[in-house]
């Protein structure tokens, strides 16, 4: 049967298992657009358009399913580009089709035109690194391989985001439906199988280690490998930490936990594998800048080394590895568990973590190197609130990192996203709109008054769509990081970091949402009465501006 391609679109999405696209229309998209009217696939419309790509990248994040976003042509594209290379960096799977001006326009000059020709924006070019798979459509005979290979990258093992631009009049163009039908839209992850010999070598140092220390990162997470990494914990008397990604990939509230590791953390899982371990079994963590301390080679001197990885580029990529493996992590916990136990081997010597950590804790605070001073206490109380609030679990999505890394204690029924990526400021809010579409969990938005300010009016998406979300602003009316560095590195020269905020709570009224102001601990009272399930909330939460945590990004 011949349909138009813009309705080949809609079908194509449907079968990726797409039910929620977010974007704003305009003219070089509608016949898309008016194909997904009354459909089976919501549509959100946004307030800006890097907004819809944050959107579509909280969704995947938080499902674990393709996250999509549509916009117009040129600067409905161009606007996407940060929110795309956020995906890109987090390897999330985000399908983005924008619209093109017609063939017939190409290089004359066409209205927001971006074919690249007759000194247009070329915007294959602007997309190229930031994504899997982009093509610019401008005939319809090679649609089939197109969509192929959309789908392919869009379901592999490795995943991002994929570009599909579509000039206005090839959408209108009609194609036989029967191209869908060419397309394999099951999963083409590959599932590397682990050896015989490379369990037995880790059964072997481990059995040969005395305290084995675990780094596990974002490919536990993906890998659904939680409960496996829990048993080998426990089982063996193993402490955890965790990379800043993949916080909460362990439970945190355990007894083996010492929680993630990292430049911005308060220093006892570093301290822990330093001193105390080994053995470090680094489970599909990067090591990254954050997670290493600026790649200090003090943190694994001396000690026998385990990565594993089901990415080539990972493994030894900063470090020398004892046995490197790459593997699915489910497939190696779940061989290494099973010999493990055919082996017999005994439970290490039990370690009393939260003793080392107490110790830690007394000993930075006697030496005055703790990471917060007592400034910092109503936000300390404000995390430990939520721990008793929500025994069910939440979703937060986290711009602020450093507060939530060192005071929330992520539980297993929590899901903890941290503005990984490339950091971008203002991506917390539209990322967790994103993912209250798919979530079912009391959603938070963390960031600062700076990052804020870049995304605020999306909270009118979320008060559009109904679409419940708090909204946590730490407001200090500066750009802390920069104001930190500056006092620190800088001799106190303050520039472009300060400046003045609009009053929240008339924002908020603004809205038609709830607003409460926090000052201290007693504060706390007044968040009683929030809905954090159905209703929309800004959290307004004081700092001084001269109250500034107490680590050092090395820079």
């Amino acid at each position: 049967m011949k349909i138009t391609v813009a309705e080949l679109l809609f079908r194509y999405m449907e079968r990726l298992g797409i039910d929620t696209v977010f974007g704003i229309p305009g003219a070089h998209i509608l016949p898309v657009y008016d194909h997904l009217f009354g459909s089976t696939i919501r549509t959100v419309l946004v307030k800006h358009e890097q907004g819809a790509a944050f959107m579509a990248g909280g969704y995947a994040r938080a499902s674990g399913r393709i996250g999509a976003c549509i916009t117009t042509a040129g600067p409905g594209a161009t606007n996407l580009v940060t929110g795309i290379a956020n995906a890109y960096a987090d390897s999330l799977p985000v399908l983005v089709i924008t619209g093109e001006t017609a063939t017939r326009f190409f290089g004359k000059g066409g209205l927001q035109e971006s074919s690249g020709e007759g000194g247009s924006i070329d915007q294959v070019a602007l997309f190229a690194g930031i994504t899997r798979y982009h093509k610019l459509i401008e005939r319809t005979d090679y649609l089939p391989t197109v969509l192929q290979q959309a789908a392919k990258h869009l379901r592999s093992g490795m995943p991002g985001p994929v570009v599909l631009s579509i000039p206005f009049n090839i959408q209108k163009e009609e194609v036989d439906d029967a191209i869908l039908e060419q397309v394999a839209f099951g999963s083409t992850c590959c599932e590397y199988g682990v050896s015989a010999q490379a369990i037995e070598k880790s059964v072997a140092l481990i059995r040969a280690a005395q305290r084995p220390l675990i780094v596990a990162g974002h490919g536990c997470l993906r890998a659904g490998a939680q409960e496996l990494l829990a048993h080998l914990s426990q089982r063996f008397n193993i402490p955890v930490t965790s990379s800043l990604k993949a916080k909460g990939v362990y439970d945190e509230r355990a007894p083996l936990a010492l929680g993630s590791l990292g430049v911005t953390s308060s220093g006892y899982a570093m301290r822990y594998l330093e001193q105390e371990s080994d053995l470090v079994l680094v489970l599909g963590a990067g090591f990254n800048e954050r997670t290493s301390y600026a790649w200090d080679g003090s943190l694994l001197a001396g000690k026998r080394r385990i990565q594993v990885d089901n990415s080539s580029q990972q493994l030894e990529k900063v470090f020398r590895a004892d046995l490197v493996v790459q593997a699915d992590l489910g497939v190696y916990l779940a061989a290494l568990n099973e010999a493990l136990a055919k082996e017999d081997l005994p439970a290490k010597a039990p370690v009393d973590v939260a003793a080392f950590i107490a110790d830690f804790q007394a000993e930075a605070a006697a030496a005055g190197t703790t990471i917060f001073n007592h400034q910092f206490d109503h936000v300390r109380a404000f995390y430990r609130w939520l721990e008793g609030r929500f025994p069910d679990g939440l979703a937060m999505f986290d711009d602020n990192i450093v507060f939530a890394q060192n005071f929330y204690r992520v539980s297993a029924r929590d899901h903890f996203f941290p503005n990984t990526g490339i950091s971008s400021l203002g991506h917390a809010v539209p990322a967790a709109i994103g993912a209250g579409c798919t979530l079912r969990k009391p959603m938070f938005a963390v960031l600062g008054d700076g990052g804020f300010q870049m995304c605020a009016m999306e909270i009118m998406t979320a008060v559009n769509y109904g679409i419940p979300l708090t909204v946590v602003l730490f407001n200090n009316s500066t750009m802390g990081l920069i104001r930190k560095n500056q006092h620190y590195l800088y001799s106190g020269r303050f520039i472009d970091c300060d400046f003045l905020n609009p009053d929240y709570a008339l924002l908020a009224q603004s809205f038609g949402i709830t607003h409460r102001r926090l000052e201290s601990e007693a504060d706390l009272a007044q968040l009683e009465t929030v809905d954090f399930h159905q209703g929309i909330n800004l959290i307004e939460i004081m700092l001084d501006q001269d109250a500034y945590p107490n680590y050092s990004a090395r820079r």
